[in-house]
């Protein structure tokens, strides 16, 4: 039995760490220790593919033992993991380099896994860094979802004033949001203008 070949849960840890910064607005929710141990603390998994190794599996470090070192290393990784987001769809090989480099940097390497008839493959890093393992799962995870729909299913959203990024794993591939409220704005926006056209008097 084959499981899909990249893990959602991992894909989502590589949109919400790319979306901790927001240029637009200009928030980091990165910018501390304290934010960076929360945001671990809400990405607990190893990114593993498959339900037994992505429930618990701990990060390597301590939480309570990060520092302002990890936390450099860590929006290192953020920045490179937000420039595949942006740029996979217009520019593949200058994002498969971008991975590549990545991984080779967290010394990843790729094992096969089996559990109860369930075979899958994981991206894993032989260094207890907490950043080196943090690339490992999401430049892996977004490697594999390229590999198995192509790189056009990440990308950044339509809405205006905002740049958050997705991958869209929909079966269709037709997501231009990155989440329903940016859609949802874009269609009362929409709703808007065709209105105003509407009504708008006629010169003649």
């Amino acid at each position: 039995m084959n499981d899909a070949c990249y893990d959602p849960s991992a894909v989502q840890t590589a949109v919400d760490l790319a979306n901790t910064l927001k240029p637009v607005k200009g928030e980091d929710a990165l910018g501390t220790v304290a934010q960076l141990r929360d945001f671990l603390a809400d990405h607990p998994g190893s990114g593993a593919a498959g339900p037994a190794s992505a429930a618990g599996t701990p990060w390597p470090a301590p939480r309570s033992r990060l520092d302002s070192t990890d936390l450099a290393e860590v929006r290192a990784v953020r920045e490179t993991v937000r420039a595949v987001l942006e740029g996979a769809a217009a520019d593949p090989a200058g994002t498969a380099a971008l991975i590549n480099d990545g991984l080779r940097r967290s010394r990843a390497t790729l094992v096969l896994r089996n559990e109860h008839d369930r075979w899958w493959t994981e991206a894993v890093s032989d260094t207890d860094r907490c950043a080196a393992h943090l690339a490992t799962v999401t430049l892996g995870a977004l490697a594999s979802v390229i590999a198995a729909r192509g790189p056009a299913r990440l990308g950044v959203c339509a809405g205006q004033a905002c740049s958050g990024t997705f991958v869209d794993l929909s079966r269709n591939g037709s997501k231009q949001f990155c989440t329903p409220t940016c859609a949802h704005r874009a269609s009362v926006a929409a709703y808007r203008s065709r209105h105003s056209e509407r009504r708008a008097p006629t010169r003649g």
